[in-house]
C-alpha cells in the first residue's frame, strides 16, 4: 500500500472531524454546553456515542490480538461487556439521568453524587474527582498507545512523534467543540467502525487458501475453537467481569446525563447493544481469521513485528486497495479519537467543574469555565503522552487496569445510590476509596489470577452497606 492515499483519506478524515469540532464551538454557549451538551443529545446519538467511547481502540487492536494469541477463550470478555452493557442501560440509564437533572441539575459524576448525599465538607466530591482524573489518565494514556501505534506503522513515524500526532488530532475537535463534537464525532466514528468490522473479517477469510491451510492449522484450530481451552474458572469468571466495570465508567454515564430525556432510553439501549454485538463480533473474527491469514501469508504477517494487537492493520492494508484500506484504518484512528476524546472531557470538567470552580473560584463565569475547561484538556492530554511514552505499553493491559479502577470505585456507589435510599455520604466515601484501593493493591500484589474488580466491586459493595448503617441518612 502507498502511503499517498493513506495521507489523502487520513486528511479528510480529520478535516470532517475539526469541521464538526467547528461547529460544537459555535453551538457552544456556557459550560453546560461545552461538558454536557446542555442535555439536549438524542437517543441515536447518545447510543451511538456511548459505544463508541466505550469500546475503543481496543475493540480493533487489544480484543483481535488477544483472541490472535488465545483463540475463543479470549472471548469471553466479549460475553462479559455485552451482559454488562444492556444491564447498564436497563438498571441505570433512565434512573441516572432523571437523577442527575433533580440534583440541582448536576453536570458532573461528582456533582450528582454531592448533591445526592448533601455532601456540604466537599470531601466526597473532591474524592470522585481525584479517583476520576487519576484512572483516567491511565485510560487516556492508554488511547495515546493505540494512536501511536497506528501512525507508527502506517507512516513510519518514530514512536514519539507518533504519540503527539495522534493525540493532537484528538485535541484539536475536543478543546473547540465541547460534548457537541465529541458527540456527534462519536455517531459518525461508531458507523465507521462498525463497518470495518463486518468487512475486513469477511474478506480475510476469502483471501485463506482452501485445502491445504485447514489440514495444516486443523490440531491447532480445534483448540483455538474451544471457548474453554486452557481456561480455569478464575480465568472465565476474571473475563466476565469486565461487565461490572460498566455501571462506574464515567464516560459513559455522562451519556445517559446528556440524554434528552427518559423516554429515549428503551430506543438507545436497543441500538447500542446491537452495535456492540456486531463489532464484537466483527473484532473476534479478526482475531481468528487473522491468525490462520498470518500462517498462510508468512512474508506479509512478518509486518506484525511480534505484537499482535497490530493484526487489523496489516489485514486493511494488505488485502485492500489504498483507498478502500485507508478508510478502512481510519477506523482504527475512528475508535482511539471517540474514546480519548470523551475522556480528555471528562477530566476536563472533574478538574474546572469540581475543583477549580468548587473550591477556588465560585463565581467564575460561563465565558471563563468554557475556556479554563479547554486549557484542562490540553494539560490532561500533555499527561497522558507523558504516560504513554513508553513504547512497549499494552493497549487492553493499560485499559483493563482502569476499566477495573472505574468498574469497582464508582459501579456499586452509582447503583446503590439510585436503587437504596437508606444509602448514606460515609457509605459512598468508604465505597468509592475501598474499591479504588483494592484494585491497585490487588493489581501489584495479589498472587492470585482473579481480574481486580472483583475483589474491588464486592469490597466496595459490603463498603457501602456497613458504612451506611453506621450513620444512618
Amino acid at each position: 500500500m502507498t502511503f499517498e492515499p493513506i495521507f489523502v483519506t487520513f486528511g479528510l478524515y480529520l478535516g470532517l472531524m475539526l469541521f464538526i469540532g467547528w461547529l460544537g464551538f459555535r453551538a457552544t454557549r456556557d459550560f453546560s454546553d461545552y461538558i454536557l451538551g446542555g442535555r439536549h443529545v438524542g437517543g441515536v446519538v447518545s447510543a451511538l456515542s456511548a459505544g463508541a467511547s466505550d469500546m475503543s481502540a481496543w475493540l480493533l487492536m487489544g480484543l483481535p490480538g488477544a483472541v490472535w494469541v488465545s483463540g475463543l477463550s479470549a472471548a469471553w470478555i466479549a460475553v462479559g461487556v455485552t451482559i454488562g452493557a444492556w444491564l447498564n442501560w436497563r438498571l441505570v440509564a433512565a434512573k441516572l439521568r432523571a437523577a442527575s437533572e433533580q440534583a440541582d441539575n448536576a453536570l458532573t459524576l461528582p456533582a450528582y453524587l454531592a448533591y445526592r448525599f448533601a455532601d456540604g465538607r466537599q470531601a466526597l466530591r473532591i474524592l470522585s474527582a481525584a479517583v476520576i482524573l487519576f484512572f483516567f489518565t491511565l485510560y487516556c494514556a492508554s488511547g495515546v498507545v493505540a494512536g501511536a501505534r497506528l501512525f507508527e506503522t502506517l507512516f513510519g513515524l518514530d514512536y514519539a512523534t507518533a504519540c503527539w500526532a495522534s493525540s493532537l488530532c484528538t485535541l484539536a475537535y475536543v478543546f473547540l467543540g465541547g460534548f457537541f463534537a465529541v458527540s456527534w464525532t462519536d455517531a459518525l466514528q461508531a458507523a465507521l467502525m462498525l463497518a470495518a468490522l463486518l468487512i475486513v473479517p469477511l474478506i480475510a477469510w476469502s483471501a485463506l487458501p482452501p485445502g491445504d491451510l485447514a489440514g495444516l492449522a486443523q490440531a491447532a484450530d480445534e483448540a483455538r475453537l474451544n471457548p474453554f481451552h486452557d481456561m480455569t474458572v478464575l480465568g472465565v469468571c476474571s473475563l466476565l467481569a469486565w461487565g461490572l466495570g460498566y455501571f462506574g465508567q464515567p464516560h459513559i454515564l455522562v451519556r445517559f446525563m446528556a440524554m434528552d430525556g427518559t423516554a429515549s432510553v428503551p430506543r438507545a439501549s436497543r441500538i447500542n447493544v446491537t452495535w456492540m454485538v456486531l463489532c464484537l463480533l466483527g473484532a473476534v473474527g479478526v482475531g481468528l481469521i487473522g491468525q490462520r491469514w498470518s500462517l498462510a501469508h508468512a512474508a506479509a504477517a512478518a509486518s506484525l513485528d511480534g505484537n499482535p494487537e497490530t493484526i487489523f492493520l496489516v489485514l486493511a492494508r494488505e488485502l485492500f486497495n489504498p483507498w478502500l484500506g485507508g478508510v478502512l484504518l481510519a477506523a482504527i484512528l475512528a475508535a482511539v479519537m471517540s474514546t480519548l476524546s470523551c475522556q480528555l472531557l471528562i477530566c476536563s470538567s472533574a478538574l474546572t467543574e469540581d475543583l477549580y470552580r468548587r473550591l477556588w473560584r465560585r463565581a467564575a463565569g460561563q465565558r471563563e469555565l468554557v475556556w479554563m475547561g479547554r486549557a484542562m484538556v490540553l494539560l490532561v492530554t500533555l499527561c497522558a503522552i507523558g504516560l504513554a511514552s513508553d513504547p512497549d505499553s499494552r493497549v487492553l493491559a493499560m485499559v483493563s487496569y482502569a476499566w477495573a479502577g472505574f468498574g469497582a470505585a464508582f459501579g456499586p456507589v452509582i447503583l446503590l445510590s439510585l436503587w437504596w435510599p437508606r444509602m448514606t455520604s460515609l457509605g459512598a466515601l468508604g465505597g468509592i476509596l475501598t474499591g479504588a484501593l483494592t484494585v491497585v493493591l490487588w493489581k501489584h500484589f495479589s498472587p492470585w489470577p482473579l481480574y481486580e474488580i472483583v475483589p474491588g466491586f464486592v469490597v466496595s459493595t459490603l463498603a457501602v452497606l456497613g458504612l451506611s448503617r453506621i450513620r444512618p441518612r
